[in-house]
Protein backbone atom coordinates (compact mmCIF):
# COMPACT_ATOMS: atom_id res chain seq x y z
CA UNK A 1 0.00 0.00 0.00
CA UNK A 2 0.90 3.76 -0.58
CA UNK A 3 2.91 5.54 2.25
CA UNK A 4 0.77 7.11 5.01
CA UNK A 5 2.57 10.55 3.88
CA UNK A 6 0.81 9.88 0.04
CA UNK A 7 -2.60 9.03 1.85
CA UNK A 8 -2.25 12.48 3.53
CA UNK A 9 -1.22 14.01 0.56
CA UNK A 10 -3.83 12.55 -1.79
CA UNK A 11 -6.54 14.00 0.01
CA UNK A 12 -4.95 17.00 0.21
CA UNK A 13 -4.33 17.46 -2.82
CA UNK A 14 -7.96 16.38 -4.58
CA UNK A 15 -9.97 18.66 -1.84
CA UNK A 16 -7.90 21.50 -3.51
CA UNK A 17 -8.37 20.18 -7.01
CA UNK A 18 -11.95 19.40 -6.33
CA UNK A 19 -12.54 22.78 -5.52
CA UNK A 20 -10.88 23.85 -8.17
CA UNK A 21 -12.91 22.50 -10.96
CA UNK A 22 -16.05 23.26 -9.06
CA UNK A 23 -15.44 27.02 -9.24
CA UNK A 24 -14.60 26.75 -13.37
CA UNK A 25 -17.96 24.94 -13.65
CA UNK A 26 -20.26 27.53 -11.58
CA UNK A 27 -18.02 30.45 -12.86
CA UNK A 28 -17.30 29.32 -16.29
CA UNK A 29 -14.61 31.93 -18.19
CA UNK A 30 -15.14 33.36 -21.16
CA UNK A 31 -13.45 31.90 -24.50
CA UNK A 32 -9.81 33.52 -24.97
CA UNK A 33 -8.16 33.13 -28.08
CA UNK A 34 -4.64 33.89 -26.13
CA UNK A 35 -5.29 31.19 -23.44
CA UNK A 36 -4.11 30.10 -20.00
CA UNK A 37 -1.33 27.92 -19.35
CA UNK A 38 -0.98 27.93 -15.80
CA UNK A 39 -2.99 29.29 -12.92
CA UNK A 40 -2.49 31.80 -10.65
CA UNK A 41 -2.16 29.68 -7.13
CA UNK A 42 0.56 27.27 -8.57
CA UNK A 43 4.04 27.40 -7.27
CA UNK A 44 6.25 28.07 -10.15
CA UNK A 45 10.08 27.27 -10.65
CA UNK A 46 12.31 30.33 -11.57
CA UNK A 47 14.43 29.43 -14.57
CA UNK A 48 18.14 29.07 -13.82
CA UNK A 49 20.37 29.19 -17.22
CA UNK A 50 23.93 28.67 -15.41
CA UNK A 51 24.18 24.76 -15.18
CA UNK A 52 24.47 25.63 -10.88
CA UNK A 53 22.53 21.94 -10.54
CA UNK A 54 23.50 20.03 -13.78
CA UNK A 55 21.02 21.57 -15.91
CA UNK A 56 20.26 24.83 -17.26
CA UNK A 57 16.66 26.39 -18.21
CA UNK A 58 14.94 29.13 -20.32
CA UNK A 59 11.70 29.83 -21.31
CA UNK A 60 10.63 30.20 -24.96
CA UNK A 61 7.53 32.04 -26.02
CA UNK A 62 6.99 30.32 -29.65
CA UNK A 63 3.64 31.01 -30.66
CA UNK A 64 3.02 35.30 -31.35
CA UNK A 65 -0.73 34.51 -31.68
CA UNK A 66 -1.65 32.33 -27.99
CA UNK A 67 0.46 31.74 -25.14
CA UNK A 68 1.94 28.89 -26.44
CA UNK A 69 5.40 28.34 -24.67
CA UNK A 70 8.52 26.13 -24.21
CA UNK A 71 11.07 25.84 -21.07
CA UNK A 72 14.35 23.77 -22.44
CA UNK A 73 15.98 22.47 -20.01
CA UNK A 74 19.55 21.46 -21.08
CA UNK A 75 22.22 18.79 -19.10
CA UNK A 76 25.68 20.39 -18.62
CA UNK A 77 26.30 16.83 -20.29
CA UNK A 78 26.51 19.02 -23.75
CA UNK A 79 29.32 20.70 -23.18
CA UNK A 80 31.55 17.23 -22.94
CA UNK A 81 32.66 15.82 -25.98
CA UNK A 82 31.71 12.29 -26.11
CA UNK A 83 35.41 11.19 -27.24
CA UNK A 84 36.70 13.70 -24.33
CA UNK A 85 37.78 10.56 -22.35
CA UNK A 86 39.62 8.85 -24.95
CA UNK A 87 41.18 11.97 -26.59
CA UNK A 88 42.98 12.61 -23.03
CA UNK A 89 43.68 9.07 -22.81
CA UNK A 90 45.48 9.34 -26.21
CA UNK A 91 47.79 12.61 -25.21
CA UNK A 92 48.69 10.91 -22.01
CA UNK A 93 50.33 8.28 -23.85
CA UNK A 94 51.43 10.39 -26.59
CA UNK A 95 53.43 12.35 -23.68
CA UNK A 96 54.31 9.62 -22.15
CA UNK A 97 56.25 7.74 -25.49
CA UNK A 98 58.04 11.00 -26.06
CA UNK A 99 59.17 11.42 -22.48
CA UNK A 100 60.56 7.96 -23.12
CA UNK A 101 62.57 8.71 -26.34
CA UNK A 102 63.54 12.67 -25.83
CA UNK A 103 64.36 13.17 -21.99
CA UNK A 104 64.24 16.91 -23.11
CA UNK A 105 60.82 17.34 -24.26
CA UNK A 106 58.87 15.17 -22.00
CA UNK A 107 58.08 18.02 -19.98
CA UNK A 108 57.31 20.52 -22.62
CA UNK A 109 53.05 20.06 -22.95
CA UNK A 110 52.09 18.03 -25.70
CA UNK A 111 49.33 19.61 -26.98
CA UNK A 112 48.07 19.11 -30.69
CA UNK A 113 45.93 22.36 -30.45
CA UNK A 114 49.15 24.35 -29.70
CA UNK A 115 47.66 25.75 -26.18
CA UNK A 116 44.00 25.71 -27.46
CA UNK A 117 40.91 24.13 -26.20
CA UNK A 118 37.89 22.99 -28.73
CA UNK A 119 34.84 24.90 -27.78
CA UNK A 120 32.95 21.98 -26.03
CA UNK A 121 36.00 20.83 -24.28
CA UNK A 122 35.32 22.40 -20.88
CA UNK A 123 37.93 23.95 -18.18
CA UNK A 124 37.28 22.67 -14.82
CA UNK A 125 34.58 25.30 -14.07
CA UNK A 126 32.36 23.90 -16.81
CA UNK A 127 32.34 27.14 -18.70
CA UNK A 128 32.88 26.82 -22.62
CA UNK A 129 36.43 28.34 -23.77
CA UNK A 130 37.93 30.25 -26.08
CA UNK A 131 39.17 29.49 -29.49
CA UNK A 132 42.71 31.66 -29.87
CA UNK A 133 43.40 34.57 -28.00
CA UNK A 134 40.91 36.87 -27.27
CA UNK A 135 38.86 35.88 -30.35
CA UNK A 136 35.70 33.28 -29.57
CA UNK A 137 33.19 31.89 -31.64
CA UNK A 138 29.72 33.80 -31.29
CA UNK A 139 26.73 31.92 -31.27
CA UNK A 140 26.48 30.65 -34.61
CA UNK A 141 30.14 29.79 -35.19
CA UNK A 142 31.44 32.65 -36.19
CA UNK A 143 34.72 34.46 -35.07
CA UNK A 144 34.08 37.51 -32.82
CA UNK A 145 36.03 39.24 -30.26
CA UNK A 146 32.73 40.77 -28.34
CA UNK A 147 30.95 37.83 -27.88
CA UNK A 148 31.30 35.29 -25.20
CA UNK A 149 29.88 31.84 -24.05
CA UNK A 150 29.15 33.33 -20.95
CA UNK A 151 27.71 36.69 -19.84
CA UNK A 152 29.18 37.51 -16.46
CA UNK A 153 27.04 36.04 -14.56
CA UNK A 154 27.55 32.91 -15.82
CA UNK A 155 24.69 32.53 -18.20
CA UNK A 156 25.50 29.88 -20.82
CA UNK A 157 24.29 30.97 -24.52
CA UNK A 158 25.34 27.94 -26.65
CA UNK A 159 27.25 27.64 -29.64
CA UNK A 160 26.32 26.89 -33.41
CA UNK A 161 26.01 23.26 -34.78
CA UNK A 162 28.63 24.78 -37.09
CA UNK A 163 31.39 23.54 -34.72
CA UNK A 164 32.74 20.27 -35.76
CA UNK A 165 32.97 18.85 -32.61
CA UNK A 166 29.87 20.16 -30.74
CA UNK A 167 28.03 17.38 -28.79
CA UNK A 168 24.10 16.97 -30.30
CA UNK A 169 22.04 15.87 -28.11
CA UNK A 170 18.03 14.23 -29.17
CA UNK A 171 15.28 16.07 -28.04
CA UNK A 172 12.59 15.16 -25.88
CA UNK A 173 8.65 16.92 -26.28
CA UNK A 174 7.24 16.49 -22.57
CA UNK A 175 3.59 17.43 -21.77
CA UNK A 176 2.74 18.21 -18.34
CA UNK A 177 -0.33 16.80 -16.76
CA UNK A 178 -2.92 18.04 -14.78
CA UNK A 179 -6.63 16.67 -16.40
CA UNK A 180 -6.28 19.32 -19.07
CA UNK A 181 -7.14 22.48 -16.54
CA UNK A 182 -4.31 22.66 -14.31
CA UNK A 183 -0.66 22.08 -14.18
CA UNK A 184 1.85 24.15 -16.14
CA UNK A 185 5.42 23.41 -17.82
CA UNK A 186 7.19 25.62 -15.47
CA UNK A 187 5.28 24.50 -11.87
CA UNK A 188 7.35 23.11 -9.14
CA UNK A 189 7.14 19.35 -9.54
CA UNK A 190 7.00 19.50 -13.02
CA UNK A 191 10.48 21.35 -13.61
CA UNK A 192 11.92 18.92 -10.73
CA UNK A 193 10.77 15.71 -13.07
CA UNK A 194 12.40 17.39 -15.94
CA UNK A 195 15.42 17.93 -14.78
CA UNK A 196 15.88 14.28 -13.53
CA UNK A 197 14.88 13.28 -16.85
CA UNK A 198 17.30 15.62 -19.06
CA UNK A 199 20.24 14.17 -16.61
CA UNK A 200 19.05 10.61 -16.67
CA UNK A 201 18.38 10.52 -20.70
CA UNK A 202 20.76 12.86 -21.68
CA UNK A 203 18.20 15.09 -23.27
CA UNK A 204 17.47 18.25 -24.25
CA UNK A 205 14.07 18.56 -22.85
CA UNK A 206 11.49 20.76 -24.03
CA UNK A 207 8.58 21.20 -21.56
CA UNK A 208 5.64 22.57 -23.62
CA UNK A 209 3.12 24.83 -22.08
CA UNK A 210 0.48 24.19 -24.05
CA UNK A 211 -3.29 26.10 -23.13
CA UNK A 212 -6.00 25.23 -20.45
CA UNK A 213 -9.58 24.40 -20.72
CA UNK A 214 -11.77 25.70 -19.93
CA UNK A 215 -10.48 28.95 -21.59
CA UNK A 216 -9.36 27.11 -24.26
CA UNK A 217 -11.20 23.69 -24.54
CA UNK A 218 -10.79 20.95 -26.84
CA UNK A 219 -8.53 21.03 -29.36
CA UNK A 220 -6.68 23.74 -28.33
CA UNK A 221 -3.74 21.69 -25.94
CA UNK A 222 -3.75 18.76 -29.07
CA UNK A 223 -3.10 21.44 -31.28
CA UNK A 224 -0.41 23.32 -29.52
CA UNK A 225 1.21 20.17 -29.03
CA UNK A 226 1.60 19.72 -32.52
CA UNK A 227 2.91 23.53 -32.89
CA UNK A 228 5.45 22.45 -30.92
CA UNK A 229 6.58 19.95 -33.13
CA UNK A 230 6.74 21.79 -35.86
CA UNK A 231 8.36 24.64 -33.93
CA UNK A 232 11.06 21.87 -33.19
CA UNK A 233 11.64 21.62 -37.03
CA UNK A 234 11.43 25.34 -38.10
CA UNK A 235 14.39 25.89 -35.69
CA UNK A 236 16.96 22.91 -37.07
CA UNK A 237 16.22 24.34 -40.96
CA UNK A 238 16.73 27.96 -39.34
CA UNK A 239 20.06 26.74 -37.45
CA UNK A 240 20.83 25.11 -40.86
CA UNK A 241 20.52 28.01 -42.80
CA UNK A 242 22.07 30.46 -40.09
CA UNK A 243 25.21 27.60 -40.10
CA UNK A 244 25.36 28.36 -44.06
CA UNK A 245 25.47 31.74 -43.79
CA UNK A 246 28.63 31.36 -41.71
CA UNK A 247 30.20 29.09 -44.05
CA UNK A 248 33.05 31.63 -45.27
CA UNK A 249 36.31 30.02 -44.72
CA UNK A 250 37.56 30.55 -48.61
CA UNK A 251 36.12 34.26 -48.75
CA UNK A 252 38.24 36.78 -48.45
CA UNK A 253 39.30 39.13 -45.06
CA UNK A 254 36.18 41.86 -45.71
CA UNK A 255 34.18 39.55 -47.01
CA UNK A 256 34.16 37.06 -44.67
CA UNK A 257 33.85 39.93 -41.57
CA UNK A 258 30.90 41.17 -43.70
CA UNK A 259 29.17 37.99 -44.13
CA UNK A 260 30.04 37.40 -40.04
CA UNK A 261 28.44 39.90 -38.69
CA UNK A 262 25.46 39.54 -41.05
CA UNK A 263 25.12 35.66 -39.97
CA UNK A 264 25.32 36.58 -36.18
CA UNK A 265 22.62 38.99 -36.18
CA UNK A 266 20.00 36.67 -38.63
CA UNK A 267 21.43 33.86 -36.32
CA UNK A 268 20.74 35.74 -32.89
CA UNK A 269 17.28 37.28 -34.13
CA UNK A 270 16.14 33.71 -35.72
CA UNK A 271 17.33 30.76 -34.24
CA UNK A 272 17.13 29.56 -30.53
CA UNK A 273 21.52 29.41 -29.86
CA UNK A 274 20.89 26.18 -27.35
CA UNK A 275 18.93 24.18 -29.91
CA UNK A 276 21.35 25.21 -32.59
CA UNK A 277 24.10 24.37 -30.72
CA UNK A 278 22.99 20.95 -28.85
CA UNK A 279 19.60 20.00 -30.61
CA UNK A 280 19.27 16.97 -32.84
CA UNK A 281 15.69 16.59 -34.29
CA UNK A 282 16.25 13.97 -36.02
CA UNK A 283 16.44 11.98 -32.84
CA UNK A 284 12.84 13.52 -31.05
CA UNK A 285 10.87 11.43 -28.26
CA UNK A 286 7.33 12.52 -27.11
CA UNK A 287 6.83 12.25 -23.13
CA UNK A 288 3.49 12.83 -22.22
CA UNK A 289 2.41 12.32 -18.43
CA UNK A 290 -1.67 11.91 -17.65
CA UNK A 291 -3.59 14.26 -19.79
CA UNK A 292 -0.30 15.05 -21.31
CA UNK A 293 0.21 11.19 -22.78
CA UNK A 294 -3.23 12.24 -25.08
CA UNK A 295 -1.42 14.76 -25.91
CA UNK A 296 1.81 13.09 -26.91
CA UNK A 297 -0.20 10.42 -28.97
CA UNK A 298 -1.89 12.57 -30.93
CA UNK A 299 1.23 14.40 -31.77
CA UNK A 300 2.42 10.95 -32.69
CA UNK A 301 0.11 10.10 -35.02
CA UNK A 302 0.08 13.35 -36.81
CA UNK A 303 4.10 12.89 -37.02
CA UNK A 304 3.98 9.53 -38.71
CA UNK A 305 0.69 11.02 -41.03
CA UNK A 306 3.35 13.59 -41.84
CA UNK A 307 6.27 11.52 -42.83
CA UNK A 308 9.18 13.29 -44.42
CA UNK A 309 6.93 16.53 -44.51
CA UNK A 310 8.44 17.04 -40.69
CA UNK A 311 12.21 16.48 -41.65
CA UNK A 312 14.51 16.91 -40.36
CA UNK A 313 12.28 16.06 -37.40
CA UNK A 314 12.14 12.09 -36.71
CA UNK A 315 10.09 10.95 -33.84
CA UNK A 316 12.10 7.79 -32.52
CA UNK A 317 9.80 6.44 -29.71
CA UNK A 318 7.22 7.93 -27.06
CA UNK A 319 6.71 7.61 -23.59
CA UNK A 320 2.86 7.48 -21.96
CA UNK A 321 3.18 8.44 -18.05
CA UNK A 322 -0.32 6.87 -16.78
CA UNK A 323 -2.47 8.01 -19.38
CA UNK A 324 -6.02 9.60 -19.12
CA UNK A 325 -8.06 7.36 -21.48
CA UNK A 326 -11.32 6.49 -20.20
CA UNK A 327 -14.74 5.14 -22.05
CA UNK A 328 -18.15 5.18 -21.50
CA UNK A 329 -17.84 1.37 -20.75
CA UNK A 330 -15.94 0.87 -17.67
CA UNK A 331 -13.34 -1.64 -17.10
CA UNK A 332 -12.53 -3.97 -14.25
CA UNK A 333 -9.92 -1.23 -12.86
CA UNK A 334 -12.16 2.09 -13.38
CA UNK A 335 -14.61 0.49 -11.32
CA UNK A 336 -12.49 -1.09 -8.23
CA UNK A 337 -10.02 1.88 -7.90
CA UNK A 338 -12.92 4.16 -8.71
CA UNK A 339 -11.78 6.36 -6.01
CA UNK A 340 -8.14 5.91 -6.09
CA UNK A 341 -5.47 8.37 -4.58
CA UNK A 342 -5.13 11.88 -5.99
CA UNK A 343 -7.30 11.56 -9.60
CA UNK A 344 -10.13 9.44 -8.70
CA UNK A 345 -13.07 9.26 -11.29
CA UNK A 346 -15.85 11.77 -10.30
CA UNK A 347 -12.60 14.74 -10.33
CA UNK A 348 -11.64 13.10 -13.53
CA UNK A 349 -15.25 13.64 -15.08
CA UNK A 350 -15.46 16.99 -13.80
CA UNK A 351 -12.11 17.82 -15.79
CA UNK A 352 -13.05 16.05 -19.12
CA UNK A 353 -16.46 18.14 -18.97
CA UNK A 354 -14.47 21.85 -18.65
CA UNK A 355 -12.28 20.05 -21.68
CA UNK A 356 -14.64 18.99 -24.18
CA UNK A 357 -17.05 21.33 -25.91
CA UNK A 358 -20.26 20.77 -24.33
CA UNK A 359 -21.75 19.56 -27.70
CA UNK A 360 -19.08 17.14 -28.40
CA UNK A 361 -19.00 15.72 -24.91
CA UNK A 362 -18.97 11.92 -24.54
CA UNK A 363 -16.72 9.55 -22.96
CA UNK A 364 -15.51 7.50 -25.58
CA UNK A 365 -14.85 10.95 -27.87
CA UNK A 366 -11.35 10.38 -29.90
CA UNK A 367 -9.25 12.31 -27.29
CA UNK A 368 -10.77 10.45 -24.11
CA UNK A 369 -10.68 6.90 -25.70
CA UNK A 370 -8.32 5.35 -28.09
CA UNK A 371 -9.89 2.08 -28.44
CA UNK A 372 -13.70 2.74 -29.05
CA UNK A 373 -14.74 -0.41 -31.31
CA UNK A 374 -15.16 0.37 -34.74
CA UNK A 375 -13.70 3.54 -34.52
CA UNK A 376 -9.98 3.15 -36.89
CA UNK A 377 -7.01 1.71 -34.75
CA UNK A 378 -3.73 2.93 -34.34
CA UNK A 379 -1.50 3.33 -37.30
CA UNK A 380 1.19 0.49 -37.83
CA UNK A 381 4.11 2.58 -37.97
CA UNK A 382 3.61 4.21 -34.82
CA UNK A 383 6.79 4.70 -33.12
CA UNK A 384 8.15 2.49 -30.28
CA UNK A 385 5.65 3.34 -27.35
CA UNK A 386 6.08 2.69 -23.48
CA UNK A 387 3.79 2.52 -20.84
CA UNK A 388 3.91 3.57 -17.50
CA UNK A 389 1.20 2.57 -15.14
CA UNK A 390 0.86 2.80 -11.36
CA UNK A 391 -1.16 -0.57 -9.32
CA UNK A 392 -3.31 2.05 -7.38
CA UNK A 393 -4.36 3.81 -10.59
CA UNK A 394 -8.04 3.57 -11.33
CA UNK A 395 -7.35 4.27 -15.62
CA UNK A 396 -4.68 1.54 -15.59
CA UNK A 397 -6.72 -1.02 -17.23
CA UNK A 398 -7.25 0.90 -20.56
CA UNK A 399 -3.71 1.99 -21.20
CA UNK A 400 -3.04 -2.09 -20.62
CA UNK A 401 -5.13 -2.17 -23.16
CA UNK A 402 -4.08 0.70 -25.97
CA UNK A 403 -0.72 -0.97 -25.55
CA UNK A 404 -1.51 -4.14 -26.30
CA UNK A 405 -3.44 -3.10 -29.37
CA UNK A 406 0.19 -1.27 -30.57
CA UNK A 407 1.79 -4.54 -30.01
CA UNK A 408 -1.00 -6.32 -32.50
CA UNK A 409 0.49 -3.98 -35.06
CA UNK A 410 3.76 -5.38 -34.09
CA UNK A 411 4.87 -2.10 -32.42
CA UNK A 412 7.39 -2.27 -29.65
CA UNK A 413 5.41 -1.02 -26.47
CA UNK A 414 5.97 -2.59 -23.51
CA UNK A 415 4.46 -1.73 -20.04
CA UNK A 416 6.13 -0.91 -16.82
CA UNK A 417 3.43 -1.57 -13.90
CA UNK A 418 4.84 -0.69 -10.66
CA UNK A 419 3.56 -2.20 -7.15
CA UNK A 420 2.36 0.23 -4.43
CA UNK A 421 2.42 3.61 -7.16
CA UNK A 422 0.04 5.89 -7.47
CA UNK A 423 -1.41 8.19 -10.22
CA UNK A 424 1.73 10.95 -11.06
CA UNK A 425 3.91 9.01 -8.51
CA UNK A 426 6.80 9.83 -11.03
CA UNK A 427 5.82 13.30 -11.94
CA UNK A 428 5.40 14.78 -8.04
CA UNK A 429 8.27 13.12 -6.40
CA UNK A 430 9.15 16.35 -5.56
CA UNK A 431 6.47 15.84 -3.00
CA UNK A 432 6.35 12.62 -2.47
CA UNK A 433 9.57 11.29 -2.24
CA UNK A 434 8.62 7.49 -3.33
CA UNK A 435 11.50 4.89 -4.23
CA UNK A 436 9.60 4.18 -7.18
CA UNK A 437 9.94 7.49 -9.05
CA UNK A 438 13.65 7.45 -9.29
CA UNK A 439 13.42 3.65 -10.16
CA UNK A 440 10.87 4.85 -12.75
CA UNK A 441 12.81 7.62 -14.42
CA UNK A 442 15.71 5.13 -14.50
CA UNK A 443 14.17 2.35 -16.37
CA UNK A 444 12.96 5.36 -19.02
CA UNK A 445 16.32 6.66 -19.63
CA UNK A 446 17.07 2.49 -20.05
CA UNK A 447 14.24 2.48 -22.61
CA UNK A 448 14.59 5.71 -24.45
CA UNK A 449 18.56 4.99 -24.96
CA UNK A 450 17.52 2.09 -27.14
CA UNK A 451 16.03 4.43 -29.57
CA UNK A 452 18.42 7.55 -29.48
CA UNK A 453 21.50 5.70 -29.94
CA UNK A 454 23.56 7.30 -32.11
CA UNK A 455 24.18 3.38 -33.72
CA UNK A 456 21.52 4.40 -35.47
CA UNK A 457 17.85 4.59 -36.00
CA UNK A 458 16.23 0.61 -35.12
CA UNK A 459 12.70 2.89 -36.17
CA UNK A 460 11.79 5.27 -38.61
CA UNK A 461 8.58 5.82 -40.49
Amino acid sequence: MPSVGVKLYSVFFKFLLKHRLQNHIQNPSSSDSFGLTSRPDESVAAVNPSFTDGVATKDIHIDPMTSLSVRIFLPDSCLVSPDRDFKSQSRARVKAVVKRTDPELGSAPMDPNHGRRNSFEPSGTGNAVTNSGNNRRNSYGSIAEDVNSKSDSGVYRGYSPSIGNCRKLPVMLQFHGGGFVSGSNDSVANDFFCRRIAKLCDVIVLAVGYRLAPENRYPAAFEDGLKALHWLGKEANLAECSKTFGNTRGAGTDLRKSVNRISDAFGASMVEPWLAAHGDPSRCVLLGVSCGANIADYVAQKAVEAGKLLDPVKVVAQVLMYPFFIGNVPTRSEIKLANSYFYDKAMCMLAWKLFLPEEEFSLDHPAANPLVPGRRPPLKLMPPTLTIIAEHDWMRDRAIAYSEELRKLNVDAPVLDYKDAVHEFATLDMLLRTPQAQACAEDIAIWVKKYISLRGHEFSY
